[in-house]
């Protein structure tokens, strides 16, 4: 890919990067229809950059002809509206296949997820990534770091390997270690992404970020878009409204370690007659008492 089209992907990551709910039908299996009018909701919505095959997307629990499906229906649907960011990962075979199944389909960039393994060296993970990166080098490749042990210096050799490493998904839930680590990786070499969605983004913005992911943009654009446009104009204060407005709805998400992270998003959206509550194990349904409570919360952004 020409250094002109990697710029248009590093402007497409600062920006809302939106993470699509799988939605799963009364049988269990992918939800085709709802999953694709839930992309045209978000595009209709102003929403320009998506991530399919993320953590909202339920990542883990989809086989993987149902990523190939979920990353075939994105891609179709936002034909040239909006950019589209792929998650990859797994073993580094199956996330070379992923990629470049993403690139046959018209994907300009991959994101790859922090390596789920008990042992993780920080040249391992240089490893990782490079041997990724390296298979897809006209992709655009974003490493999504939630390991907090690692250092911006090996970041840096990464990027040093494989030049199309453009930005990062930083998802360590510390302002002031993002804030050293994206200087000491580079703060201008890459696009910097809050991984912790709206919570994080205005402490992570005054550090240096220019894009945050959310799967709140999922139930209701306008208000991702507002806080974005809040930051971007360096008006913190209405940045932090937004905050206070989604302060319970991130709460119940982020409770017991994320527990009901999709859980949540999925039943706001089913309170609004837009796809099924379910969701896939090691995941589950919300207890009836916050069922409502979260479907309050829906109702009153869609006002």
């Amino acid at each position: 890919m020409s250094s002109v089209a990697f710029e248009t992907q590093r402007a497409a990551l600062a920006d809302v990067v939106a993470i699509p709910v799988t939605p799963f039908a009364a049988d269990g299996s992918v939800d085709q229809d709802a999953h694709r009018a839930l992309l045209r909701r978000l595009l209709d919505g102003g929403v320009r950059t998506l991530t399919p095959n993320g953590n909202t997307g339920e990542f883990y629990a989809l086989a993987p002809q149902e990523r190939q499906l979920v990353t075939e229906s994105t891609l179709d649907e936002a034909g040239a509206r909006a950019s589209v960011l792929v998650g990859v990962g797994h073993d580094i075979p199956t996330a070379v296949a992923s990629a470049r199944h993403a690139r046959e389909h018209g994907a300009h960039m991959v994101m790859v997820h922090q390596p789920v393994h008990p042992y993780v060296s920080q040249a391992g993970w240089v490893d990782y990534h490079r041997a990724i990166a390296a298979s897809v080098p006209d992709l655009g490749v974003v490493p999504y770091i939630r390991n907090a042990q690692l250092p911006g210096a090996r970041l840096a050799e990464l990027a040093d390997a494989c030049p199309n490493v453009i930005g990062v998904k930083y998802a360590v839930p510390d302002a002031a270690k993002f804030a050293a680590f994206a200087r000491d990786a580079g703060l201008d070499r890459f696009v910097w992404v809050a991984g912790l969605a709206e919570p994080y983004a205005p402490s992570y913005f005054s550090a240096g970020a220019t894009g945050f992911t959310s799967g709140l943009v999922n139930v209701s654009p306008a208000v991702s878009l507002h806080m974005i446009e809040a930051l971007r104009s360096g008006d913190y204060p209405a940045a932090m409204k937004v905050w206070e407005q989604i302060r319970r709805f991130e709460e119940l998400r982020a409770a017991n370690g994320s527990a009901d992270n999709v859980t949540v998003v999925k039943e706001a959206l089913a309170s609004l007659g837009l796809c099924r509550g379910d969701v896939r194990p090691p995941s589950r349904r919300l207890p009836e008492e916050r069922r409502a409570e979260v479907a309050a919360i829906a109702a009153g952004w869609s006002l």
